[in-house]
């Protein structure tokens, strides 16, 4: 089965979001929504670091790549901004030629926004099922860069930050084993980066019921049920409602990841490996516990997949 073999992650720049106020047009009342209800206290932004070296700031931490280069078969990377540099300059040539990856495959999946990430996982999964090498590994690439006022700010819903995640998936393992992945599709009227008041209110009326559905679609293809779960791993949309998830769930508070949302905001597809390496580094997860991470698109795409560690 589908198994994780590591996770790096990596945090540009850190910017208290007040600072970041006025150039994003926010206004006092919603500056203090953010912090309060969403949990945004910093955001990561860096404008003198280009795409690719954020993704090569996870990448080159990953100590599982380092002497496996010729094993990997195939590099993913999930966008939620269909293009992030004009042609012909590709952010993602420039990360695998500085990996020594020039050999493998080499693609971006889009359409699913920042749920694309766990897509990402599964799609990695077949592939390597399918490839004839036993030993064949996949990289996934997830963050991305912030490229003006739309691209970090979506108005009422989230401010988006450039913490990125580099996954190395294998078809087999004995640990961080995808046990279950569901993922269904909303459609949402207006609902994109520039999303207006009527695509928002659209969006939360679903939110609930969709991303308990996905939830409830994974762990029954996992075998479990919300009683199994040792953690959450959330997309850091809100920490407000990463809680009432949790809530819902009948897990605890303490049962849920969510520091990250204070230090990154919103990172695109990254959050759900970010918390992942946080809930590692910190000892919050032992061998054989099982795990749930969530992320949502913009569309509106609502997955979640269960893993065991």
């Amino acid at each position: 089965m589908t198994a994780i073999v590591d996770v790096a992650t990596y945090l540009p720049r850190q910017v208290p979001l007040a600072q970041r106020q006025e150039a994003l047009g926010i206004s006092d009342q919603d500056l203090r929504r953010y912090s309060r209800a969403f949990g945004y206290e910093q955001v990561c932004f860096d404008p003198d670091q280009s795409e690719a070296q954020i993704l090569l700031g996870a990448a080159t931490k990953l100590t599982g790549l380092a002497g496996c280069e010729d094993r990997v078969r195939y590099v993913l990377r999930p966008r939620t901004v269909r293009s992030a540099s004009p042609y012909p300059h590709s952010p993602l040539r420039e990360v695998t030629q500085a990996l020594g990856l020039e050999h493998a495959e080499v693609f971006a999946l889009t359409e699913q926004a920042c749920a694309a990430g766990l897509l990402a996982i599964d799609t990695a999964g077949a592939l390597l099922a399918a490839d004839p090498d036993p030993r064949a590994l996949a990289l996934v690439l997830v963050g991305e860069k912030t490229h003006g006022t739309v691209g970090q700010l979506i108005p009422g819903m989230a401010v988006l930050g450039e913490a990125t995640a580099a996954v190395l998936v294998a078809a087999h393992g004995d640990r961080d084993v995808l046990l279950g992945y569901s993922a269904s599709i909303e459609p949402i009227p207006g609902s994109g980066l520039t999303m207006g008041p009527d695509a928002v209110a659209a969006f939360g009326a679903v939110y609930g019921s969709s991303l308990a559905a996905v939830i409830d679609s994974a762990l029954g293809a996992a075998g479990l049920t919300a009683d199994d779960l040792a953690l959450y791993l959330p997309h850091n949309i809100s920490k407000m409602l990463c809680l009432r998830t949790a809530s819902n769930l009948g897990l605890r508070r303490d049962q849920v990841v969510t520091e990250n949302i204070a230090e990154t905001a919103h990172c695109w597809g990254a959050d759900t490996f970010l918390n992942y390496r946080t809930a590692v580094d910190v000892g919050r997860l032992e061998p054989g516990d099982h795990y749930l991470m969530t992320s949502v698109g913009l569309g509106a795409t609502f997955s979640a997949a269960v893993f065991r560690h």
